[in-house]
């Protein structure tokens, strides 16, 4: 029971410190300026690459890569889906990025807010789970917080649904495709990497680089460990608590980008903004008391 417990502690505390580092990775990449998008984000991939290779080479990953590797090779369609995962991720940096540097922090925040609404209407429409009263009605609100910002701000929030459905699709993907994290991870990097080294070579060759001997230069270096470090201690922090109780955690994340964005990056807020965030802020209120009453009904409550 003991070792139940402290394992169960250590899941908190990791999926905190990946949510954590999350919520605060705008500040890291507002460090990379006069770099493109784009050009940050092919050295992202490949630098995770990079990374995540080294951690398989010297760990205990190792062994349970090479399965892995081979059971997708022997599931052509859990091997294209865990390709599609790759690209569909590398879309959602992408746009975080890209959101980033051009002073959109608030809208990622309400991206990373509206995602686990987005994720269960993903599992109504293709793993045909099926949702309580308040679960539906916390959907509902999302769509009227999105809406009222369409109508009435007169903005239609690309960024927000672009960050939550890249991210709910990948996290669909990743439950239908059975194979440790860390091994999927890499993979990831790796059938993306090509397209990573293509750009790079095509800026390169067209003098179009801006990487070089410069302060932006010498932070990019480190995309590789930023990206991968959140998402190997979410790996070990799932493993160890419920689903249900990661589901309450994420909400840190996106809570950090909108303090960072409204008092850090002085991104303008307004009162139509506000009533935005409202409707989606009681919407999780809603969803996360559906969660809490789920986990009262579950007796034996697995601790993954």
């Amino acid at each position: 029971m003991l070792q139940v417990n402290s394992e169960f502690k250590k899941g908190i505390i990791f999926a905190f410190g990946a949510y954590f580092l999350w919520g605060i990775l705008p500040i890291y990449w507002d460090l990379i300026k006069n770099i493109g998008a784009f050009e940050i984000l092919s050295f992202r991939i490949v630098l995770s690459m990079i990374f995540m290779l080294l951690i398989i080479i010297s760990s205990k990953y190792k062994s349970s890569f090479k399965r892995d590797v081979t059971q997708l090779f022997a599931n052509p369609i859990q091997l294209i889906a865990i390709i599609a995962a790759g690209y569909v991720i590398t879309i959602n940096w992408g746009t975080f990025i890209w959101a980033v540097t051009n002073g959109h922090v608030l809208q990622s925040s309400l991206g990373y807010y509206i995602n686990p609404l987005v994720s269960i209407l993903l599992a109504f429409i293709f793993l045909k789970e099926r949702f309580n009263k308040l679960e539906w009605l916390a959907i509902a609100l999302a769509v009227v917080g999105v809406l009222y910002m369409t109508v009435k701000i007169g903005v239609f929030p690309g960024i927000s649904l672009l960050l939550a459905g890249s991210f709910g699709i990948y996290g669909l993907i990743k439950k239908v495709v059975p194979i440790d994290a860390v091994s999927s991870i890499t993979i990831e990097c790796i059938v993306t990497a090509p397209a990573g080294f293509i750009y790079l070579w095509y800026i390169w060759h067209s003098g179009g680089m801006s990487f070089g001997a410069n302060l932006s230069s010498f932070w990019l270096i480190f995309s590789g460990i930023v990206t991968a470090i959140p998402l190997i201690l979410f790996s070990a922090g799932a493993r160890r608590i419920p689903l249900s109780l990661t589901g309450f955690i994420q909400y840190i994340g996106p809570t950090l980008m909108f303090i960072l964005g409204i008092f850090l990056f002085k991104e303008p807020f307004d009162i139509d903004q506000l009533i935005t965030f409202i409707f989606i802020w009681i919407g999780i209120i809603i969803y996360s008391i559906s969660q809490y009453y789920k986990i009262k009904k579950d007796k034996n409550p697995v601790i993954r």
